[in-house]
């Protein structure tokens, strides 16, 4: 449907950016919530969900490479990887990319956003659906954590929305205390906590809450040009000490036995280790080390 009209998103009071929109491309109410994919003029096919953008063809690179890449090659040797949410397909295709992965469960629990990205995003999703290592589930996730058995993974990727509506529950106590379970010894967990500069409660509560659970807790940060406000914290609790502290060249060497090394457009080795570095600013959200 050719139109001529803009897509308005409200972020914060008062704050917020919009798209000019070339062709709506979907429209549809989930059990969920309100799912629309368009064709903007600047960032290519964009998906809101409930009129927040999720992913947009431009930029999705940062946020999907710095999910992905930063806890796999931290952990230097993580081959079972759970996902949680990332219905679009993009952290599922990074995943895959590693070389030592064998198995990479996707647990997304609305099934429109799945369908609706492989219609109409494919190439961000590519070939990881029907890669046979991996396992895509339409269920819950926290219903997942609860059921899987203990130190069944190596690396758990939450890519969820905000804690409301129905990102909610991925920042409770129950699901923590889950995923600390079914790590195993030298596990982590890394999942989005949100833009600092406007959302600092949601990094500070979500440190807090995983610090209860896993002993080495902290954040790292990408610069995702849709996701305004600045800088896009990453949270990341780990179960052993150093994770987030790996020499630049002990990542670039496990970057190049996984195959990712030189695939990036966003991730190189030495952002990696930077990443790490917080602004104060930031910084002063996270529990003390």
């Amino acid at each position: 449907m050719a139109t001529d009209s803009w897509v308005n998103e409200t972020l914060y009071a008062g704050w917020g950016q919009r798209f000019r929109i070339r062709r709506e491309l979907a429209r549809v109410q989930s059990d969920f919530q309100d799912i629309m994919i368009f064709e903007s003029e600047t960032h290519g096919r964009v998906m809101l969900l409930d009129g927040v953008v999720q992913i947009t063809e431009g930029d999705e690179f940062v946020y999907q490479e710095m999910l992905t890449h930063v806890p796999l090659l931290a952990h230097g040797a993580a081959s079972r990887v759970l996902i949680i949410g990332a219905g679009d397909g993009g952290v599922l295709r990074r995943v895959l990319q590693h070389r030592n992965v064998s198995r990479a469960v996707m647990v997304e629990i609305d099934g429109e956003v799945i369908r609706l990205a492989r219609e109409f995003l494919p190439s961000i999703g590519g070939d990881a659906w029907t890669d046979s290592r991996a396992e895509v589930i339409v269920g819950d996730g926290i219903d997942y954590v609860k059921r899987a058995a203990d130190g069944s993974f190596d690396a758990i990727i939450v890519d969820s929305t905000d804690p409301i509506g129905v990102g909610e529950v991925l920042f409770t106590d129950e699901f923590y205390a889950n995923c600390a379970r079914i790590l195993s010894a030298d596990g982590l967990v890394v999942n989005q906590c949100g833009v600092p500069f406007m959302q600092a409660d949601e990094l500070r509560d979500t440190s807090l809450r995983r610090a209860r659970f896993l002993p080495h807790v902290g954040a790292y940060v990408a610069a995702v040009p849709t996701y305004v406000g600045g800088y896009m914290t990453l949270g990341f609790a780990a179960k052993r000490a150093g994770l987030s502290g790996v020499p630049v060249d002990t990542i670039r060497a496990r970057a190049e036995a996984s195959g990712i090394l030189g695939q990036t457009q966003y991730w190189t080795p030495e952002i990696h280790a930077a990443a790490f570095h917080l602004p104060p600013y930031i910084a002063k959200h996270l529990p003390p080390s």
